[in-house]
């Protein structure tokens, strides 16, 4: 029997590395890598030997054999992968190969590369991934700076509670925080309570990992009402943040409109439509606020069609597979029905196809109602959101809207900044007209991909820091004691 990846793949390809017979794909390299929702097994080449199951930060691996209920599943979308894909040569004597690519060395390291200090700014998973590769492929001592007193980022802060394998990509990056070339500096915010020139005069080169902490808006009258919620403030509420307040989100009416169709927008309709107890790791006045929770439909917005929605389907078939959850798609629109009956068996929004409509009565279970082609117009209320008008003047009531419709990057005082974008202008990595400067993760390239596409990013940046400090670029590693200090001193931990 073969082995399957399943619907938490955080898509780092540390599996294809361990892999003997190169039958996970798509491989860093390949075209497809970075476009798919996952990595896939062949089945057809598996020889069982369970490498890729072993290293899984996130346990997405399983024999086939041991997978039950919604994972059953997965067999089948691993093999469908490979279904019009040519069946990977036969060496005589020998199980079935893939082709390996010519083998490449992208850097090289001299003898005399120096001992570098290096900041790396967050602790999320692009500046963790950043923080592994230059502790295991160069001498550097690592400070790692957060501006909040807990460490993780995106892990802790933005992974849903119910997504319990995904989060435990957390532990294999704190195995890092007690390396005995790094040190922590917690509660230090840069612009705040040290600058950007400040941190460039103590140490040889600094990484800034800092994300994409702002929400995008909608854009439209009323954007600006109290109830007109962010999904980082929702996601951060549910998750414990600890600059969201415990009573951000209102949950006493008995509707919430999420605008969005990506994966966010699936994690909010996911936990307030859950059953309270069957998530762990909520804080208790989150859990009270769930359990008192008064809402029993959430209605996501789509501006455009099933087919262009940008969950993936891992995430999709999560909701749809829950006994005590109706999922029902509005079809008022006809262009919805006609989209769904076209999708090939491969697109995502063929799952939609045997679903409910939403004129049929709903049941005794809370709902989640898909509407496509609905894009909202504006906000309705006057001190408080009262509802949603959407394209062709329908009304949806509610008193809360939560806008999941991408997040951008905000400036850091003292670097350069493209608001087009949200991003820090760079090459390679290396930030526009400050030597020894670096970005990483989504303020670096955008907010797009998810926490396994940082590995091949932090790759590449890495690899211009060691570019640099090998051509003579960066410093020697001479300590600057004083700034050192006043970092020191600035950390709570």
């Amino acid at each position: 029997m073969s082995f399957a990846i399943t619907q938490s793949c955080c898509v780092d390809a540390t599996c294809v590395s361990a892999c003997p017979v190169n039958c996970i794909h798509p491989a860093p390299g390949e075209p497809d890598f970075g476009t798919t929702d996952m990595l896939y097994v062949d089945p057809r080449a598996c020889i069982d030997c369970g490498a890729c199951a072993e290293v899984c930060p996130v346990d997405a691996v399983f024999p086939v054999e041991n997978l039950v209920g919604p994972l059953r599943e997965y067999a089948e979308v691993n093999a469908a992968y490979y279904a019009d894909r040519e069946a990977p040569a036969v060496l005589a004597g020998s199980p079935l190969f893939h082709a390996w690519d010519p083998v490449r060395f992208d850097r090289v390291l001299p003898a005399d590369f120096p001992r570098l200090d290096v900041a790396v700014v967050g602790s999320g998973p692009a500046a963790m991934y950043t923080v592994e590769d230059l502790l295991l492929h160069t001498t550097a001592r690592v400070t790692i700076i957060d501006r909040l007193t807990e460490a993780g980022g995106l892990v802790r802060f933005g992974v849903a509670p119910d997504h319990a394998t995904t989060k435990r990509i957390g532990e294999h990056f704190a195995r890092y925080h007690d390396h005995h070339r790094v040190r922590m500096r917690l509660g230090v915010e840069v612009g705040r309570d040290v600058t950007v020139e400040e941190l460039s005069r103590r140490y040889d080169a600094v990484v800034y990992a800092v994300g994409a902490a702002e929400s995008r808006d909608l854009g439209v009258p009323g954007d600006q009402l109290p109830g007109n919620l962010a999904s980082t403030a929702v996601v951060g509420w549910y998750n414990g943040h600890p600059e969201i307040a415990a009573d951000t989100v209102d949950l006493a009416g008995p509707r919430v409109v999420v605008v969005g169709t990506g994966n966010v927008a699936l994690d909010v309709a996911r936990i307030l439509t859950a059953d309270p107890d069957t998530l762990g790791g909520l804080a208790p006045a989150v859990l009270d606020a769930l359990r008192a929770s008064s809402v029993r439909e959430v209605v996501l917005l789509g501006r455009r069609g099933p087919r262009e929605a940008a969950w993936t389907r891992g995430e999709l078939l999560g909701l749809l597979r829950r006994d005590d959850l109706e999922v029902v798609v509005d079809d008022r629109d006809p262009r919805t029905a006609d989209e769904i009956a076209a999708a090939a068996p491969t697109e995502t929004a063929s799952l939609l196809r045997d679903l409910p409509r939403s004129s049929a009565a709903p049941d005794a279970r809370r709902r989640v109602v898909l509407r496509f082609h609905a894009a909202p117009e504006e906000i309705l209320g006057t001190d408080h959101v009262t509802g949603v008008r959407v394209s062709g003047g329908d009304e949806i009531a509610t008193g809360t809207v939560v806008r999941a419709i991408g997040h951008r990057g905000r400036p850091v005082p003292g670097l350069p900044f493209d608001p087009a974008t949200g991003t820090v202008p760079h090459t390679e990595g290396r930030v526009e007209g400050r030597p020894g400067t670096y970005v990483v993760g989504w303020i670096k390239r955008g907010a797009s991909g998810g926490i396994g596409a940082n590995r091949a990013d932090s790759a590449e940046t890495v690899a211009s820091l060691i570019a640099d400090g090998a051509s003579g670029v960066l410093g020697g590693g001479a300590p600057r004691n004083p700034v050192r200090r006043a970092v020191r001193r600035l950390s709570r931990r």
